[in-house]
């Protein structure tokens, strides 16, 4: 594993829930973007005492002015410089509107400095799962005002249709959805996190044998728009295992606010005229959204390269943590044997599903990239 961060020096401001256990929401973020290298701001949305997977929890939501206060907190003592911004989920529509300020008013100063590449925002539009919201209903229009602002999107498969209007029922719709945040929201950059449509590849991944893992394959969809908002769709085919977790769209996010900020600066550190390329661009770390020049197809974007390695560490340590839960549940039905009711198991097993990152380090930071990319 390199000792060197794989980022230039980044300064992230990261607003998502926080948990006094377990990991999801700003656990996940800080720690992650912290062992990748990035210097982190925590803007905590919740302070509960678990995730709500647990089906019981204690704690608080912040409101629109709590967040809007601790905003203007860090402004009077110079604190609000950040190269990147994270926002997972967010507690109701005037809390949406108060982070997108926020965002806002990042890359306002960003075009007043003349330097329209120094902010990007990474947006997961938190809304809901495999057909159900569990935010309120007028989170999705707020969402819908805000994403012509954020850089990169990351919705799941319900959420990319709740932002589209378009339910995706196979490859066409899939795309028309994403062509709908291009063209009409102008949204630079999209994944879709957990598409579950059957989407034909190359081949079928073939990945390491492991008892966890299902024959069931899911794919990750992606675009960068070109200049005239047309979409350059890729997909990625990974295994699904046989374990439910929570916090997986928080590690997502994280580790693409470092993999997509990786794969900027290794474009341009090719590039040795420091005033742009020969024909007197912008390096792309320069430009607004970092988008590419349109004669970058699909499989050359950045966001490409950072999915691949954000999906290699996704797989890595969705395996260690499918592997420890299976073990330490073996060893609690060994020890009670059929003694244990309904909620005690889904305590327990709730414990054991929180993902195992402290420990593996070498997974966030130097993964094995078995899934590619192919074109859409």
């Amino acid at each position: 594993m390199s000792a060197e961060p794989p980022v230039p020096e980044t300064s992230v401001l990261a607003v998502a829930s926080h948990v006094v256990s377990g990991n999801v929401g700003n656990k996940i973020a800080v720690f992650v973007l912290q062992s990748m290298g990035c210097d982190v701001s925590a803007l905590n949305t919740v302070q509960f005492s678990n995730h709500t997977g647990y089906k019981q929890w204690k704690g608080t939501r912040v409101s629109a002015q709590e967040i809007t206060d601790l905003w203007e907190g860090l402004k009077q003592s110079y604190l609000d410089g950040y190269d990147m911004m994270l926002s997972g989920y967010v507690p109701g529509a005037p809390a949406v509107q108060a982070v997108g300020n926020i965002a806002k008013e990042l890359r306002r100063k960003s075009e007043e400095s003349k330097k329209p590449g120094s902010f990007f925002w990474v947006l997961d539009p938190v809304m809901g799962d495999n057909g159900r919201l569990y935010v309120a209903d007028d989170v999705v229009p707020a969402y819908k005002s805000l994403i012509q602002y954020a850089d990169l999107i990351l919705p799941n498969q319900f959420e990319a249709e709740l932002l589209s209007g378009v339910k995706i029922t196979d490859s066409a719709s899939l795309e028309q959805a994403i062509r709908v945040l291009h063209q009409e929201y102008g949204v630079p950059h999209v994944v879709i996190t957990s598409v579950s449509l059957t989407l034909s590849g190359s081949s079928t991944p073939t990945p390491r044998t492991s008892p966890t893992q299902t024959s069931r394959i899911m794919s990750v969809v992606g675009s960068t728009m070109t200049s005239d908002r047309r979409p350059r769709l890729f997909k990625i085919r990974f295994p699904v295992f046989e374990c439910y977790f929570s916090g997986t769209g928080d590690m997502f996010a994280a580790l693409m606010v470092v993999r997509m900020r990786e794969a900027v600066s290794n474009i341009d550190l090719l590039k040795q005229d420091p005033s742009g390329d020969a024909n007197g661009d912008r390096k792309l770390g320069e430009r607004r959204s970092w988008l590419s020049d349109d004669n970058v197809d699909a499989l050359g974007l950045p966001l490409t390269k950072a999915a691949e390695k954000v999906l290699a560490s996704m797989h890595e340590v969705l395996a260690r943590t499918c592997e420890g839960m299976t073990a330490e549940m073996k060893a609690v039905k060994a020890r009670n044997g059929q003694d244990l009711d309904e909620k005690t198991l889904h305590l327990i097993r709730s414990r054991a599903a929180e993902l195992k990152l402290a420990r593996n380090l070498g997974c966030l930071r130097d993964p094995a990239v078995e899934y590619r990319a192919e074109k859409l």
